[in-house]
């Protein structure tokens, strides 16, 4: 069987989801995006906003996904994270009292 090959942009999203930097600087774009169109959409629009119920719901519905968007990537990150600190430690404990890691089990008497 062929592999089918990977759209360019998945392969974007997995190299954003994988790096911990790149991850946290999309992150802080995202919420920075939505901060900045909630006082837009607040201070500056509101009038032309309430005068146009189908550009204020576009409007609106655009700024929730990137709030739930940052949320979740907030989350991830979270979980990432937590892993990475479980592997560190399982290194790190088998380093300090001699454990074996995974791939040590051969060498074992």
């Amino acid at each position: 069987m062929t592999q089918k090959p990977k759209s360019f942009i998945l392969l974007i999203s997995q190299g954003i989801l994988r790096d911990r930097t790149q991850r946290r600087t999309m992150l802080f774009w995202i919420v920075a995006a939505a901060l900045a169109q909630l006082a837009v959409g607040v201070f500056v629009l509101d009038a032309w906003l309430l005068a146009n119920p189908v550009v204020f719901l576009l409007y609106w519905g655009a700024c929730f996904w990137l709030t739930i968007t940052s949320l979740l990537l907030a989350l991830y990150d979270l979980l990432a994270v937590r892993v990475e600190a479980r592997r560190e430690r399982e290194r790190l404990k088998g380093k300090v009292f001699g454990e074996p890691n995974d791939g040590d089990e051969e060498k074992r008497p």
